[in-house]
């Protein structure tokens, strides 16, 4: 794997430990728990950052069929912080994956990112930026 991919899997891995820290000790109620009725719990957060770093590496970089049910992932309940726990282990080695088939050169290769021709450059900073946004807010 080529240096740059690499750092990008320490940012990715530094993150996910980070949410990883703020999970800890926590129960079942207190992922779902939300301070007020139209904001996210933890449990929505860390689903719907999984769902979208699936969405921009696996399906707008890597081209894989779309799976992604973005709805679904703002009503979840229920999940306990071991599903999250693997949740964000299956989403960085999935990414490891797709990664590990890239060179530096296919950063500037163009992908279609809701009607905008984008470079997966862009699309991988933003997957980036949309990670550290939530996990700020869990």
């Amino acid at each position: 794997m080529q240096l740059y991919f690499e750092d990008y899997l320490l940012n990715l891995k530094e993150l996910h430990n980070d949410i990883l820290k703020t999970l800890e000790d926590l129960s079942p109620a207190a992922l779902d728990w939300s301070p007020a009725p139209e904001v996210n719990s933890i449990n929505v957060l860390v689903v719907h950052t999984m769902g979208a770093q699936r969405f921009l590496v696996g399906e707008v970089i890597a081209g894989d069929p779309p799976t992604r049910d973005r709805d679904a992932e703002f009503k979840v309940r229920g999940l306990s912080t071991e599903t999250l726990t693997q949740r964000l282990n299956q989403s960085y080695e999935y990414i490891h994956s797709v990664l590990d088939g890239l060179s530096v050169g296919d950063l500037a290769s163009r992908r279609d990112f809701r009607g905008r021709d984008t470079s997966v450059a862009w699309i991988l900073d933003h997957a980036l930026k949309h990670t550290a946004t939530h996990m700020g807010m869990a």
